[in-house]
């Protein structure tokens, strides 16, 4: 796609900017997603690795298959949509939030401050018993290995540590969605939602865009190819995100 087919979005100085993504923006940068694998790991499903249930029947399968996703994150490195978002964000401040359906941390290495990664982090961890708060984690673990947490260790109840992950089956933080409603009201109309790499069937994620518009948000899409949900934008733009956003997002 030529520059010259990329619509540049028009904000007035009262526009509030909330963004979506998904792992479209990712894979720019190199991270293998779950659809690119075919929905397999090692010949496991991803729900066999990625639930509560896989973490209390094989805490040593599921600490590997994460220690092997931060592993795959060595070299990585945010590319040019997450450049264009944060420095939207630059300008525009408190009227830009950005809701990410990934784990991987780029929108943050690459400046942006304010997000809500929905999904959890990566490079995170906590107690999977305790209220000790989730903390910065970026040890691979080496095969065979379990981290325990050490505040329960002192108190002489040994839990483990768990990656700080949204598992199949498990809530959503409801407070991400609050602060996403706040953002909404505040806006008073003059919104844009922007969803970019998404697939459009992971909920509640995907209805952010219904959430918008009935706000008065004007809707837009930018995705490699249309995803299930595209008919509910008013806008959409289809190409590479680190080719359209710069261009896009430009002041």
């Amino acid at each position: 796609m030529s520059t010259a087919a990329i619509p540049t979005l028009t904000l007035g100085p009262r526009t509030h900017v909330l963004v979506l993504t998904g792992a479209g923006v990712s894979a720019e940068s190199g991270v293998p997603t779950f659809r690119d694998a075919g929905g397999l790991w090692e010949g496991h499903r991803f729900e066999d690795v990625a639930s509560p249930d896989a973490f209390r029947r094989d805490p040593l399968l599921v600490w590997r298959f994460y220690s092997r996703r931060r592993a795959n994150m060595e070299g990585i490195t945010p590319n040019p949509a997450h450049r264009a978002l944060a420095a939207l964000e630059a300008r525009l401040g408190d009227r830009f939030l950005l809701a990410t359906q990934n784990v991987d941390g780029l929108h943050s290495v690459a400046g942006n401050q304010r997000v809500l990664e929905l999904h959890g982090a990566l490079m995170m961890t906590r107690c999977s018993s305790c209220d000790r708060p989730p903390f910065e984690d970026r040890t691979v673990y080496r095969d065979g290995v379990a981290p325990m947490c050490g505040r329960c260790d002192a108190t002489g109840k040994a839990a483990l540590l768990r990656p700080h992950i949204v598992w199949f089956g498990e809530p959503l933080d409801g407070a991400h969605f609050e602060a996403i409603d706040r953002f909404m009201t505040a806006a008073a109309g003059d919104l844009v939602f922007l969803a970019i790499g998404t697939s459009g069937v992971v909920s509640p994620a995907s209805w952010l865009v219904d959430d918008a518009a009935r706000a008065g948000a004007a809707t837009w899409l930018s995705n490699a190819e249309p995803p299930a949900n595209a008919h509910h934008f008013a806008h959409a733009v289809m190409g590479k995100a680190g080719e359209i956003l710069p261009t896009m997002l430009a002041a």
